[in-house]
């Protein structure tokens, strides 16, 4: 029996983690939950779920949560913050961790998790895109097992060879791999005029056509960020060089990922586009357990199509690459930008071809040194989305049309 902890288990890759362990009740065990401030979702999957522990990053959440559980008579402890967060990443009860917090605040968990020796599945992208040397180093140190659980990092996992130890150097160079394919839907703008993309409201840019995800993701595929910081994410997980990754557009989301063998053999994974799969495949690895996920109908999908990336469609990729070649704090730096560029987005305060305009200004203007610490990447997070508001500020100064006209669309 498994004993798994969820850190972020009422998002969607949390809630799809839980379908799926409910699925094998005689092969895991839910041992603690953690969530921001969610405490009503969190309630209801204590109730279904028993874990011995449920952690919440808000102190009210926390409270309502705790005198809920202690009314219904369930055993849960509840406790609140980043410290408790971490002890229960590293729990001696805990044989795998799922990391599935979005941002920041998910970093000194999954890598206490990682010192821990956990079985690490890893779906929070800025573990590796803010301290991948940390990271790695990190997951030396305890011995720990990292597992890919984005669809297209579990896609190039999937197609190397078993044994394949990710975040350990020299792995690629040994595997006989020679590129890693990152495929990419294209968003909700693939083939929207470039010239109309200044004018598109948060509600588009959050209208996935193949995928259910949150706001801040979905406007990150519509830039294709999510793609750049997974580039960077293939750089750690697999110790590709960027020459290495490429990016190509595949509409139907069927073919997840591929490598590409000296040889001249490309191994592809492809499935439907269900979060459930690449999670069923990290929690079992290497066997195969049931996800819950229909079979996949290649005749009924007709044809799948691939296109190269559009730079100037999709600028944020080359920030991304820039991020890689700088080292250092700058992929922090071009994160903590992002986030702030999207959250201006979705708030109607930035349109959206200026998303890239503000990270490549915060790039410009960051100081890039050596990864040394956690304490400096924090440092550098905050100075970058220090600057990435001015940015934000300055460029809500002066009106623009596609503001006022997604103001208008608002509900």
């Amino acid at each position: 029996m498994k004993r798994v902890a969820i850190l972020g288990s009422t998002g969607s890759i949390g809630a799809s983690t839980l379908d799926v362990v409910a699925r094998h009740p005689q092969r895991y065990e839910v041992t603690a939950l953690a969530a921001g401030r969610n405490d009503e979702r969190l309630l209801a999957q204590c109730r279904a779920h028993r874990p011995a522990h449920a952690v919440l990053a808000d102190a009210a959440a926390a409270e309502r949560l705790d005198a809920a559980l202690r009314r219904e008579g369930l055993p849960t402890r509840v406790r609140q913050g980043p410290a408790a967060l971490e002890e229960a990443a590293g729990a001696h009860d805990v044989d795998i961790v799922m990391a599935a917090i979005v941002g920041a605040a998910g970093l000194p968990a999954t890598i206490a998790a990682a010192r821990a020796g956990k079985a690490v599945l890893l779906a929070n992208k800025e573990a590796l895109v803010m301290s991948g040397a940390l990271f790695t180093a990190a997951l030396a140190e305890g011995g720990a097992t990292l597992l890919p659980i984005d669809s297209e990092h579990s896609a190039v996992f999937q197609s190397l060879p078993r044994g394949f130890v990710c975040g350990r150097p020299g792995e690629f160079e040994r595997s006989g791999a020679r590129r890693v394919v990152l495929t990419a839907s294209g968003g909700p703008f693939r083939t929207t005029p470039v010239e109309r993309l200044a004018r598109v409201t948060p509600e588009q840019a959050c209208a996935h056509p193949n995928w259910v995800m949150g706001r801040k993701i979905s406007v990150d595929s519509a830039t294709m960020m999510n793609k750049g910081l997974e580039v960077i994410e293939a750089h750690w997980l697999f110790g590709a060089p960027l020459e290495a990754i490429e990016v190509v557009v595949h509409p139907q989301s069927v073919i997840h990922s591929m490598v590409e063998y000296r040889d001249g053999s490309v191994i592809a994974q492809l499935g439907a586009p269900d979060m459930r799969t690449p999670i069923a495949c990290a929690l079992a690895w290497p066997e195969r357990i049931a996800s819950g996920v229909g079979p996949l109908d290649l005749a009924g999908l007709g044809k799948l199509e691939f296109e190269r990336a559009d730079p100037v469609r999709f600028p944020c990729l080359g920030l991304a690459a820039e991020a890689i070649r700088l080292g250092g704090t700058a992929p922090a730096a071009l994160n903590a930008a992002n986030e702030v560029a999207v959250e201006a987005f979705l708030d109607r305060r930035l349109p959206f071809t200026a998303i890239p305009e503000v990270i490549e200004k915060v790039l410009a203007e960051t100081r890039v040194e050596p990864l040394a610490s956690l304490e400096q990447v924090y440092a550098v997070d905050i100075e970058a989305r220090g600057l990435a508001a001015r940015f934000v500020a300055r460029h809500g100064a002066s009106p623009h049309p596609a503001l006022a006209q997604s103001r208008l669309q608002a509900p």
